[in-house]
Parts: structure tokens; C-alpha cells; sequence
């Protein structure tokens, strides 16, 4: 059967008739696919016909006793049969979660792995009733929108919206596993040529991201070389120092894109890495790294937020899991020694 027509439909065709189509296409016989849909034969092959119909075009070749699939029935059923599969793949999800508690949080990849999910587990032992979902993406949300309940973002504060929640902010700090300063000690800035420096490889194209960077660093404390002691964070500074810092000419560069990538290349040895340190505080405090130069901490002005969606605020396990994070970040504040600029006062929990 060849059905044509001058003008063909452009509607969408009908998702009964999808499903029909789907179940004889799979089994190749009218009968059976009435019974996995508990319809008539008759049923299923009106809708078969109907569809052809929508389509323009046969979609089974009918012997006498057997069922064949056409080019364009093949066609169809290589589109249709993944889409019924995501259809209803979410429909099971959304079943499953009807009723539940979550929260749905977005967030960059790196922190996600670094800094939240770490904690998660503390969260979820208090509070086994709440589903969380973490969306990790780089890219901002609208959270007047979006599906999520909370941002947690890394942008300096002229950025952010006046109801954002400081977490806490930042410094930067050269870092190194044990082992590795163990065959190349560091005691001073000059002892870091004898190292692979490790940096973000984006970060000289993205405004206020060049303060990630290692001449960054070194233009604040290039003159301060030779200094191997100190208390740490009592020598940080925010301004550049003297234009006669030196060139450093490292054994090597090593660049990444990502916060995790950095620190996990310092863990394994790979060469020095200049770390966010509200990222890196657990692994400093745990000894699976360590700060050679203690004394050289760099106040960056970006800092951590968290945004709540407004419709979402209310909620009760929002409220909980906000007032969780927000205890968590002021135990990384403490142990930053995180002192926030005045300006960021009012946002502190």
C-alpha cells in the first residue's frame, strides 16, 4: 500500500498510534501486539492504518502470514522505539519521586567534587528522607525558572544578586604532595624552577580568573624570595609588589581546566599546584598535601555563594539543607581563617 498525497501532513502524529505501531513493529504480529496493549486486533490495526495514514506512506508490508517492516517503518521504529524508551524511563522516575522530599542543586563541577559531595553524607544521615540531586554544569541558571531549588556559584560580589549568601571567600596558595617535596624541598620561591608548575590553562582568557594564575602570584610575592617560615596566611597580599619580580622558569607547565584536575595532579606528585584553598583545606589538614610556603597566601576577591530560587525558599527540606550548608561553610571558614571584607558582612549566616 502506497498512500500519497500533494500536500502532506505536518501535525504530530498521535502517541496511541506510536505505540500501536512500536508494539507490532517489535513483534512482527497483530495478535500479539494486541495483547501486550489489552486492545483488539481490530483496535491495533486501525491505529496501524491511521498512522500510515498520518504518515503517508505504508509502514508494514501484510502477507499472508507474516508482517514486514518497510525502509520507512524501519525508520520510524529507530526513532520512535528511544524516544517511548526516554518517555518512559521518566515517567518511572517521576513516579518513583512523587511524594518524596529532594533538593535540586546547581553547582560547577569541580566544587561538587571537592567540596560538596564530600559532606553530603553527613547531610543525608540526619536526613534520609530528602532526595538530593546535584546538577553540575558551569553554565549560570535562571532560578526563577530553572529546575533546581539552590545555585551554589564563584563569582566576586558586584556580580551576585543582593539575596545571595556569602559562604566564604578565598585565597590562593602553592600546594604539593609530601612525597614530592621530599626529593624536591621547597623553602623558598627560587626552590620552585626545580618544579612542574601546575596552573588553570583558562584562566589568562576569563576576567578575574587571572588572578588563578601563577604570575599572578609572583608579581605580589616575587620579591619576597628566600623567606621559608611563617605563620600561615600572616603574609598575604592583595596588591602587586615591585615590577622587579622574577621571571620564574619552571622545569615544566602543566595546565588544566579544572579546579579537581589541579589538585589532583598535586596529589599524585605531578608538580606544584597554585590551590583554591577553600578547596584543598580537608587535604591540607589531612597531610595528603601540603603548603611549602605557608607564609604566601593570596587573597583572591572571588568568592563562594549560595542563591536560593524564590519559589523554593519555604519549603522545609530546602530550609534544612541550607541551614546545613551554611554550617559547613563556616567550618571552612574557621579553618581558612577566613575573615570576610566589610562590604560582605551582611550576607554571613
Amino acid at each position: 500500500m502506497q498512500l500519497t498525497r500533494s500536500h502532506p501532513r505536518t501535525r504530530p502524529i498521535g502517541m496511541g498510534h506510536l505505540r500501536a505501531f512500536d508494539a507490532v513493529a517489535r513483534h512482527l504480529n497483530f495478535r500479539a501486539a494486541a495483547e501486550e496493549l489489552s486492545l483488539t486486533q481490530s483496535a491495533v490495526s486501525r491505529q496501524i492504518q491511521a498512522l500510515e495514514d498520518e504518515v503517508g506512506t505504508a509502514l508494514f508490508l501484510r502477507h499472508t502470514r507474516a508482517v514486514e517492516l518497510t525502509s520507512a517503518g524501519s525508520q520510524l521504529l529507530r526513532a520512535s522505539g528511544m524516544a517511548l524508551e526516554r518517555i518512559d524511563t521518566a515517567v518511572r522516575q517521576i513516579r518513583q519521586s512523587a511524594g518524596r522530599k529532594s533538593v535540586a542543586i546547581s553547582t560547577w563541577a569541580s566544587f561538587a567534587s571537592m567540596w560538596l559531595i564530600p559532606r553530603l553524607e553527613a547531610f543525608q544521615r540526619d536526613h534520609p528522607d530528602i532526595d538530593i540531586r546535584i546538577d553540575a554544569t558551569d553554565n549560570a541558571v535562571d532560578l526563577a525558572t530553572a529546575d533546581v531549588d539552590l545555585a551554589l556559584r564563584y563569582a566576586v560580589p558586584q556580580s551576585v544578586p543582593a539575596s545571595a549568601q556569602r559562604l566564604f571567600g578565598e585565597q590562593l596558595t602553592p600546594v604539593a604532595s609530601p612525597w614530592l617535596l621530599r626529593t624536591h624541598p621547597i623553602h623558598s620561591i627560587e626552590d620552585l624552577s626545580r618544579c612542574a608548575l601546575i596552573e588553570a590553562g583558562d584562566a589568562h582568557r576569563t576576567r578575574h580568573l587571572e588572578w588563578l594564575t601563577w604570575q599572578r602570584w609572583l608579581d605580589t610575592f616575587g620579591s619576597a624570595t628566600g623567606a621559608s617560615s611563617g605563620k600561615p596566611g600572616g603574609g598575604k597580599r592583595t596588591s602587586r609588589a615591585s615590577a622587579s619580580a622574577p621571571k620564574l622558569s619552571p622545569q615544566r607547565w602543566l595546565y588544566f581546566n579544572y579546579a579537581n584536575q589541579i589538585v589532583q595532579a598535586a596529589l599524585t606528585g605531578q608538580g606544584v599546584a597554585l590551590a583554591r584553598l577553600p578547596l584543598v583545606a580537608e587535604s591540607l589538614a589531612s597531610g595528603d598535601l601540603v603548603e611549602p610556603l605557608p607564609h604566601t597566601r593570596l587573597d583572591s576577591p572571588l568568592v563562594y555563594w549560595l542563591l536560593v530560587a524564590p519559589r523554593s525558599g519555604q519549603r522545609p527540606e530546602v530550609k534544612a539543607f541550607c541551614d546545613w550548608l551554611l554550617l559547613q561553610a563556616a567550618a571552612t571558614r574557621e579553618a581558612i581563617g577566613d575573615v570576610p571584607d566589610p562590604d560582605t558582612l551582611d550576607n554571613i549566616d
